[in-house]
Formats: C-alpha cells, sequence, structure tokens
C-alpha cells in the first residue's frame, strides 16, 4: 500500500537471514526474537551532558515535570511508558522510552516534551543519541589530560562525550587534555563544528583529511620537535550500517554482503593508521554499527596478526555492568552477494580474488586464533536490550607497531615538510601494510633549497602566530576556503584596555586568543587550551583545520567610550570567568528571572543588593552571577553565568534565546507554548514564520548601542514589562523572549559590521 505518496517499505531480505543464521551470530533460539526486534522502531534515547553543573538539575525537572506528564499517556492507541534509564550508563544521565522519533515529532500531546528535548539539545545540555552509540566513549575510559583523536567523528554525538570527559571538573577551565575530531567529508565537518560548539570547549580542533592517511602531527616539547601520539583513540569506521535497521529501513531493501566486502579494506586502513599513531600505553576503540564479521572480527584479526604482539584485546567484560553483550566471534565464512560462500582463501577462485581478500578471512592457526582473545569483543544485538545493533573492539598498544621500530627519536629535529619522513599506508594484497618512507640522498640534495625557502615561510608565519591553510601544493584543499588562525601577539595593545577592565588575573593565558583574521579590524576573538596552540602553530602546513576555540569577546564598536572595545561573549563565559575580577554583580533568583524574562527592565525593578552593586559602575559588559542558597533547598541549586550589559538606568542579560528557556525551566517558570491555531496565523504565511525565528537567533549578536535610547525603549518597554515575570503565563514569557532580539534591534541605530557578517565558522555552522 501506499502512506502519504512513497511505498511501504516491506522489512524483508531473504539473503540477509541466510548469511546471519549461517555465522550463527544469534543465540539458539532466539532468532524469531532478533528479527521481530529489527522490524520494530528504534526506541528514543538521549543523554544529558555530564560535566555541565546543572546535570543534576535537569535529571530531576526530567524526572519530575516532563517524565510524571508522560505517565498513562495514549498515543496513537499505544500506551506511553515511563522513561527507563539506561542501566549501563553512568549517574542515570542516559534515559529511553518506547517512543519512536516520529511519534514524538509529530503527536500533539507529546509537544511540550518536543519542545524542551529540541531547545536543551540547542544549549548543548542533552544530546539526543542512540543508546549503542554511547558505549564507545565510556570504554575509552578518558582522563582530562588525555590527548584524543576521534578519526571519523561526523556527526559528533560521540566527540560531544568526549568532550564531556575532558572537563569531568567544572572548576578547571582549561584541561590538559584536547579533542582533535576529524572527518573525510568536508560538510559533515560543519556537522560536526555544529555539535562540538553547543559545549564551549577551548580544547577541541575540528579537522578535515582521510582518516586512512591522516598526518603525523608534531608538537613543540622543550624546544624539540616531537611526533604528536594520542594516549586515546576513537576509531568509529564508516561501515554498511546493518545493525541500523530499525531507524535506516532503506537497509533493508539495499543489503546485501557486497557493501561489507567493499568497506572491509577501507576499515583495516584506518584502523591501521590508527594505531600507528597511538601512544604506547594507550587504548583504541574499533567499532561498527554492523553485526558483519567481516567488518568487525575480521578487521580485528588481521590487525592483531600483523602487529606481531604490539596490540592487544582488553577484557572490558567488567565495564559497564549491566550492559547485555555478546562476545566476539572466531568462526565465520565469507559469502558473494549471489549467495556463494568460501570458508578458506584458497578456495577463492582468480577471478574473485579482487572483491575477497586474504585479511576476511579467520586466522587457521588454533593457537594464534588463541592468542587472539576474539571473545573479548563485543557485539550488541538489538533485541537483548532494545537498543540497534553494534560491534565495540578495546586494543591496548603493548608497543611500537613493527614496521614504526625506527620511530625518530624525540630529540631529532623532525622536518617540516609532510613527505619527507612519513607512515604511508600502501594498500597491498594481504591487507594494510604500512612503512616508513624515507627520502633518499638525491631526493634531499634536489628539494633542500626548495625547503629551506618553505621552513622560511614557516618559521616566519609561527613568529606572527599565523596558522593559515597549508602552503604545499600536495594538499588540494577542497570545500570551504578557511580564515586563517592568527594568535594574538604578546605585546598587541588591542588586549591592554581588555585587561584593565575586567580586571584580568596575572595567570589569564593571553597567548591563547586568536583571531581569524590577519588585516583590518579584529571583531571577534576566540580562545583555545595551550596544547591545541602547540598543535596550531606546529602544523598549519600539513592540516586542515575547520574549526576550533571558543568565542570569548565581541567587538563593540560603542565600548570604546566606556574604556573597553569589546564585550564579553556568553559562548565562553564558563572558561572566562574564573580570571575576571571586575564588573562582577551577584544577582538573586528574583533577578535572575526579571534579566531572562524582559528586554532592558529598568534598575528599580532589581533587588536593593543588586542596585547598590552597579550603582558606581560604569556602563558597559558586565558579568551576572547567580550563587545558590544550601538554606533555601527549593531554590535552583547551581550556579548560573550571563553576560550582561549595564545601561545608563537598565540592565540587560545577553544570552540566547535557547539558554534563556533552560534557565527558566531550571527555576520552575512555565516557559512552554502550544502552537497556534490556523486562525491565529491567517495573516502570517509559514515563511514569515521561519523568516522571523531565522532573525531572532542572526540578531542574538547585535551590538549594543542602547545609552543613547534607553529612554525611548524603556517608555515603550516599561508597561509591558510591569507584570512579575513569575505570573507572567507561558505564552507572555514565551512570546517576550522570542521578541527580546527584535526589540534589541529597534534599540540600535546601527548593525555592526559583525552582525552583518559573522566569522566564516559561524556561517557554515
Amino acid at each position: 500500500g501506499w502512506a502519504g505518496g512513497y511505498p511501504e517499505i516491506v522489512k524483508e531480505n531473504e539473503l540477509f537471514e541466510r548469511y546471519y543464521r549461517e555465522l550463527g551470530i544469534v543465540p539458539a533460539g532466539e532468532w524469531d526474537e532478533f528479527m521481530a526486534a529489527l522490524r520494530e522502531p528504534l526506541p528514543a534515547t538521549l543523554r544529558i551532558t555530564g560535566y555541565r553543573s546543572h546535570a543534576r538539575e535537569i535529571l530531576h525537572c526530567l524526572k519530575e515535570k516532563y517524565f510524571r506528564e508522560l505517565q498513562d499517556l495514549e498515543v496513537d492507541g499505544q500506551k506511553v511508558e515511563m522513561p527507563q534509564s539506561l542501566s549501563w550508563y553512568p549517574e542515570e544521565l542516559a534515559w529511553h522510552t518506547n517512543l519512536s522519533r516520529k511519534i514524538l515529532r509529530k503527536s500533539p500531546q507529546l509537544e511540550k516534551f518536543h519542545q524542551f528535548l529540541v531547545s536543551e539539545t540547542e544549549c548543548g545540555n542533552i544530546s539526543r543519541q542512540e543508546a549503542v552509540s554511547m558505549i564507545p566513549p565510556l570504554l575509552l575510559n578518558v582522563s582530562p589530560h588525555h590527548k584524543i583523536l576521534d578519526m571519523c567523528a561526523a556527526p559528533g554525538s560521540k566527540t560531544a562525550q568526549l568532550i564531556e570527559m575532558l572537563h569531568a571538573d567544572m572548576n578547571v577551565p582549561f584541561p590538559s587534555g584536547f579533542v582533535i575530531a576529524n572527518d573525510v567529508d568536508n560538510k559533515r565537518c560543519y556537522l560536526l563544528v555544529h555539535q562540538a560548539k553547543r559545549l564551549n570547549s577551548p580544547c577541541i580542533m575540528v579537522v578535515n583529511h582521510d582518516a586512512s592517511s591522516i598526518p603525523n602531527l608534531q608538537i613543540d616539547v622543550d624546544g624539540r620537535k616531537e611526533i604528536l601520539f594520542y594516549d586515546r583513540i576513537l576509531c568509529d569506521v564508516p561501515c554498511s550500517g546493518d545493525g541500523t535497521m530499525r531507524k535506516n529501513i532503506d537497509v533493508w531493501k539495499k543489503w546485501t554482503t557486497q557493501n561489507s566486502l567493499q568497506l572491509h579494506g577501507l576499515q583495516l586502513r584506518i584502523a591501521t593508521r590508527g594505531v600507528e599513531q597511538l601512544a604506547e600505553g594507550g587504548r583504541m576503540v574499533y567499532s561498527t554499527c554492523s553485526l558483519n564479521p567481516i567488518e568487525n572480527e575480521a578487521v580485528i584479526a588481521s590487525l592483531l596478526e600483523k602487529s606481531q604482539g604490539a596490540l592487544e584485546l582488553a577484557d572490558v567484560s567488567s565495564e559497564l555492568p549491566g550492559l547485555k553483550r555478546m562476545p566476539g566471534i572466531t568462526k565465520w565464512k565469507v559469502m558473494l552477494k549471489d549467495g556463494q560462500w568460501f570458508e578458506e582463501w584458497k578456495d577463492v577462485p582468480l577471478n574473485r580474488q579482487t572483491q575477497i581478500r586474504p585479511t576476511m578471512f579467520p586466522v587457521k592457526d588454533e593457537e594464534k586464533l588463541k592468542a587472539m582473545n576474539l571473545e573479548r569483543c563485543l557485539r550488541i544485538l538489538p533485541h537483548h536490550q532494545n537498543t540497534g545493533g553494534f560491534f565495540v573492539a578495546v586494543l591496548i598498544k603493548k608497543s611500537p607497531m613493527p614496521w614504526n621500530k625506527r620511530q625518530p627519536k624525540v630529540h631529532q629535529k623532525l622536518p617540516q615538510r609532510t613527505g619527507d619522513t612519513e607512515v604511508t599506508a600502501a594498500n597491498s594484497g594481504n591487507g594494510s601494510d604500512c612503512i616508513i618512507e624515507e627520502p633518499t640522498l638525491a631526493e634531499n640534495e634536489e628539494s633542500k633549497k626548495m625547503q629551506e625557502l618553505q621552513n622560511l615561510d614557516t618559521e616566519q608565519s609561527k613568529k606572527e602566530g599565523v596558522c593559515g591553510p597549508p602552503p604545499s601544493k600536495k594538499m588540494k584543499l577542497f570545500g570551504f576556503k578557511e580564515d586563517p588562525f592568527v594568535f594574538l601577539p604578546e605585546d598587541d595593545p588591542l588586549f591592554i584596555p581588555i585587561q584593565k577592565f575586567y580586571a584580568l588575573d596575572p595567570s589569564f593565558p593571553k597567548m591563547n586568543l586568536l583571531t581569524r583574521t590577519q588585516e583590518g579590524k579584529k571583531r571577534q576573538l576566540y580562545m583555545v587550551s595551550k596544547e591545541l596552540r602547540n598543535v596550531l602553530l606546529n602544523n598549519s602546513e600539513k592540516m586542515k583545520v575547520i574549526n576550533t576555540g571558543i568565542k570569548v569577546w565581541s567587538r563593540n564598536s560603542d565600548g570604546e567610550q566606556f574604556g573597553c572595545a569589546f564585550r564579553l561573549a556568553q559562548e565562553g563565559i564558563y572558561t572566562l570567568y574564573p580570571f575576571i575580577h571586575a564588573r562582577i554583580v551577584n544577582v538573586c533568583i528574583e533577578d535572575v528571572k526579571i534579566l531572562l524574562t524582559q528586554e532592558n527592565p529598568f534598575l528599580s525593578k532589581f533587588s536593593s543588593e543588586t542596585q547598590k552593586k552597579v550603582k558606581d559602575m560604569a556602563m558597559g559588559s558586565i558579568v551576572l552571577k547567580y550563587d545558590p542558597d544550601p538554606e533555601k533547598p527549593h531554590d535552583l541549586q547551581c550556579p548560573i553565568v550571563l553576560c550582561g550589559w549595564q545601561g545608563k538606568t537598565s540592565l540587560r542579560a545577553f544570552v540566547p534565546k535557547n539558554e534563556r528557556l533552560h534557565y527558566l525551566r531550571m527555576m520552575g517558570v512555565e516557559v512552554f507554548k502550544a502552537k497556534r491555531k490556523e486562525e491565529d496565523l491567517e495573516d502570517k504565511t509559514e515563511e514569515e514564520v521561519q523568516h522571523r525565528l531565522l532573525h531572532t537567533e542572526e540578531t542574538m549578536d547585535v551590538e549594543d548601542k542602547e545609552h543613547d535610547l534607553v529612554p525611548k525603549m524603556e517608555a515603550e518597554t516599561g508597561e509591558k514589562s510591569s507584570q512579575s515575570p513569575v505570573k507572567s503565563s507561558a505564552m507572555e514569557i514565551e512570546n517576550k523572549i522570542e521578541d527580546l532580539d527584535q526589540s534589541s534591534k529597534n534599540a540600535n541605530t546601527h548593525v555592526s559590521q559583525e552582525g552583518k557578517d559573522t566569522d566564516a565558522s559561524n556561517v557554515k555552522d
């Protein structure tokens, strides 16, 4: 039958059933249950951002408010079950419900819950992520000091988990570890940037490379060049995705064994490149959303065999208690899409040896096979805990890879050019054998002059703190052309008024400030950790960086007359706050509610303590800080830091809409607004509504010029805001929040160039 104009996809695939029945990956007697689970829609799952101080508040809000309202609810004849926490995820921070994503989006009864999920996801407080996808980062055992590489990172939900783990201690603004998130697809890199930006971390860098040949990076250690080896690597490779049939129903129609056969070589090359870049003692997690041993155990067995003891599979059976898993298998066969089976490489005819490779077969030597401990791999089956299908293997590196025994010693000066001494993956007949290429004497003589000139350019750029796109012609750029990353010189006069205005602590790492422009006025100031600064400065000629750093200051043309041309940016306030010693105003919870629901409220509306604090303070950007009172347990019990602006007679918060809604929810203010009825929208087309929503987000960063127009605006908004925000209806609060930025635009006599032309990274988000 036809539903909505499209034919219903039949959830049947004879070849799929024949293949997996023969391999025996499903325990005896569970086949029907396994197939029935695959035909059911995947339940919606969500994860609360763990490192945020208000994670407990969100969890409390979810359990006491939203989950309670789902009780005894029926949607399309289906009873809504109370959401359950995932038993194996720490601290009750991950939940699942029997509701599919489609029902969540479409059902009017669930509109309130859906709005909450969308808004909190935009803020970075919640990630809507498939349950099995949460497993690999947990098994990496990340600590805040770890250097982490995520090899195939897009769309970024696992990357977000890794960033959270780096920031386990919220009191440390700059963990010494970092995440380098890579993806081969230029467009998907911007999806990755969007995911990472929600978490506002100075310790994440997004790069764009082929994971199977991602370059060796160098870092400066006490004046010496050293190769960067990673403590943790996440290798979530491209796969056939037959474990995702519950959400990607196209797989039912398109599945053949050919997909796995074609991907095996690439998966092995990526995994090989990963272990090459892993530090000794480091941990790499290899994962796929496929159930096929050709993409899973065959890749791991081949990697272990050619590592000659340098790698071992970690026993993680005691980790994530509560997670039901199947052990890895040691025997499997290879099948072509025509249904023909092969048990050994020697059985494969010559005309099939391009499709089937020796590394796809199990190891025949029983002793070798036993030493590999393939049963330590994990396979997650959909019917065991109502999830998708998944495979995970955890590898530990005990010594350098055999082909990397002659690694450069740490005291040697490494060449600047990527081609002089580099590890390359060569796709040979039995998989992916890697060698170290060293230039011959003749090649060195030929390239010596060119190399010296290139080194001079590179050294000059580093002195100027400029990290631009790679100059080497070998590294052809594609997709968007990125702006350079320019670090502020130590003696830059731009920084002196900022330091004075905000009374920055002497320990403030000003060397980590960067901009995205070499010439003209600097519009935005970003910040990275000192470890990422080291990576950026030493690798700009070989690495295509898409994005890094968080925005900490934005230029405000009118601010100069108050002593500082830059106002604080909300994205970076939690990173900056520990270093700021001036212009901090402590506010009570009632003040926070006024700030978040009213545009430019008069100072007279605030508590007397707040009025006293700002009375003698100069106009301009300020920090608004709320500290919870332990003696008032019913009030919000997590600290809040907001960016604000003090005018002549008013005070306002510069906070994006979804973040405003988040804080109000945590304070118990009802912010849900039901969709307006069709008759209310007669005068507005859908395009106009969308345009306004888009405009609301875009104008959030518009500079404030309210010191000239405050009386006019206050006259306009005074009456509207006279009602207490707590007593206002949810509809009124939502409307006010949506209008905050619109009225901000009216209050400005100009839109700065920054507002019109946001930097490239923001546009591409």
